[in-house]
């Protein structure tokens, strides 16, 4: 049985938001509202490194084959670089407006991310050099990306209700969600080879393969605005409900199982398979959350 346990961050108004696992076999997090990265341990010790720049609007984290963690700066347009140690390097983007958000590795070594107000999606090297691709409709607010099973890198178009790809080399192809203005933001490669995606208005999981063939599943609670995405294991995905306080289970098979947050109005918002097998996830309310 599926017990949910929670621990408090030492800060009040952290917001934590994006979440990944770093190479020390730590959960790294962002805080939104803290201006802060946070490592967890899975025995729940936390620690916490002030990013320099002051209201930055930490967002999305990845962790990368160097054993660094790329972190987005939303409001302060920058990418950010944080070792294990907790040294922290920032770098400027070329658009003072990009709105960076998602980012995720690259099959390329690059660290790939989106421009929600930007409408781009950019590529950031070690060195941080930096390279940027527009989309080809105005206002798309590419959101989540992640790399397939293809090579190429996937991600959800909040706005104009689309699930872009993107090789390696900037060629970009975008498929329509069947549902209407959907409102796709988390995405994640699946065990399957196909990629999932979560849709915040539409209240649907969606599984596009990388030949772009949708289907959609609905999510049994109503205004459950589902929000971040990510394989587990056993075949499994798991979402965060951010309208209806859980966490939700999907099967590759489309079945669908919820887990309630003990804390009321929680905010889930990002998602992780933690080294200990179990699903680790940020609450918004100042707390990280663990599934197991």
């Amino acid at each position: 049985m599926e017990k949910v346990q929670e621990y408090l961050l030492p800060n009040p108004d952290s917001g934590p938001y994006g979440m990944t696992v770093g190479q020390d076999n730590a959960i790294w997090f962002t805080e939104n509202s803290g201006n802060r990265i946070g490592r967890i341990t899975t025995y729940g010790e936390i620690t916490e490194f002030v990013v320099p720049t002051e209201d930055a609007g930490l967002s999305v984290i990845v962790s990368s084959m160097d054993g660094d963690l790329w972190f987005t700066e939303n409001k302060a347009n920058k990418i950010g670089r944080i070792t294990l140690d907790g040294e922290i390097t920032e770098y400027s983007l070329p658009n003072t407006e990009s709105g960076p958000y998602g980012i995720t590795e690259g099959p390329d070594g690059g660290l790939w991310f989106t421009q929600i107000t930007g409408n781009k999606i950019g590529r950031i090297s070690t060195s941080g050099e930096i390279q940027e691709y527009t989309l080809p409709k105005a206002g798309s607010f590419p959101s989540f990306i992640v790399t397939g099973s293809d090579g190429a890198l996937w991600f959800t178009e909040n706005q104009s209700n689309q699930i872009g790809r993107i090789s390696t080399a900037g060629k970009i192809t975008e498929f329509s969600i069947p549902t209407m203005n959907s409102g796709p933001v988390g995405i994640t490669a699946g065990p399957d080879g196909a990629l999932w995606f979560v849709q915040i208005i539409g209240n649907h999981i969606g599984r596009i393969t990388t030949s772009g063939e949708i289907c959609e599943y609905s999510i049994p609670t109503e205004s459950a605005r589902p929000h971040a995405i990510t394989a587990g294991n056993n075949g499994y995905l798991w979402f965060t409900e951010w309208g209806s306080n859980k966490i939700g289970r999907i099967t590759v098979d489309g079945e669908i199982s919820e887990y309630p947050i003990p804390t009321e109005k929680a905010e889930p918002h990002g998602i992780v398979l933690g080294p200990d097998g179990a699903i680790w996830f940020a609450e918004e309310c100042n707390q990280i959350g663990r599934l197991k």
